[in-house]
């Protein structure tokens, strides 16, 4: 699995700056503004699914490179985003909480447009590394 990270992680670093800071958005969101909010059932869940998605994304590495496959890494964020939809109408929009919580939801939509276009693509025969 060390092997996996390392390869993620080269891979990563052969991308566009552009991907490089959105990458970077998506860990912020999911994976460390939750620890400011822990014990709120909503961002425990949002760092567990993104720590299955980091565990997950490794295996598709491993298994087939750094290609657009890597996006079904992203697609456990489905349900996340079911589940975070019908907790909005108890948490208010107008306070820190309520607008990280908002926040990841749009920045993982835009995210899961990406990543299912990715896999459609490498489903088609794309399957040549990405970097």
């Amino acid at each position: 699995m060390i092997l996996a990270f390392r390869d993620f992680m080269r891979g990563l670093r052969k991308m566009p700056l552009y991907a490089q800071l959105w990458v970077a958005l998506l860990v912020i969101a999911n994976g460390i503004v939750p620890l400011f909010f822990l014990g709120r059932i909503e961002a425990d869940v949002t760092l567990i699914v993104f720590l299955a998605n980091a565990a997950v994304m490794m295996v598709l590495t491993k298994e087939y490179g750094f290609t657009r496959i890597l996006g079904a890494g992203h697609f456990p964020w489905f349900l996340l985003l079911v589940y975070l939809v019908t907790r909005l109408d108890a948490i208010p929009a107008a306070d820190a909480y309520g607008l990280w919580l908002r926040a990841v939801m749009l920045i993982n939509a835009i995210s899961l447009i990406i990543d299912v276009t990715d896999v459609v693509r490498y489903v088609r025969g794309d399957r040549a590394e990405m970097v």
